[in-house]
């Protein structure tokens, strides 16, 4: 006997009839209609409330923490003694910084901080403490918008 459309045949098991529910006690789903009893899950339309009920699981586990995380970006902090290291007449920069293992990214913001002797280097960096624009001949805090140079 050859495989055709009309004689093909579903292995045993494999389509499984409907459940039928609240169909009379005899049926083994009856009464409750295998809802269980009582409560919200039970009742009719009883689900519709619970739908987002991943979501709510998820925000009651995250922890509660007053304030917030600010998501701008937060200058990285470079101490004078770290320049002292460069050559004088040096151009230093958050790229140059970059390239010298000081920074983790070419783009980071970069704050200059302490206080200290410094050679004669170009600073163009993006703020400065009071400490360390002092040292440079600035006002506290870089001063003004833009780069800082020193």
């Amino acid at each position: 006997m050859s495989l055709e459309l009309h004689n093909l045949k579903s292995s045993t098991g494999a389509r499984r009839s409907k459940k039928r529910l609240g169909r009379g006690n005899a049926s083994g789903h009856g009464t409750t209609a295998t809802r269980g009893t009582k409560g919200q899950r039970a009742r009719q339309g009883g689900r519709r409330g619970l739908i987002q009920l991943g979501v709510k699981h998820f925000v009651s586990r995250l922890p509660k923490m007053r304030g917030f995380a600010s998501f701008k970006s937060q200058p990285r902090a470079v101490p004078i003694a770290v320049l002292t290291k460069f050559a004088p007449g040096t151009v230093v920069t958050p790229e140059f910084l970059y390239h010298r293992g000081v920074l983790a990214r070419a783009d980071d913001l970069v704050k200059l901080i302490g206080s200290g002797k410094l050679p004669k280097l170009t600073i163009k960096v993006h703020a400065a403490s009071a400490g360390a624009g002092a040292e440079r001949g600035h006002p506290a805090g870089g001063g003004g918008k833009g780069r800082w140079c020193g």
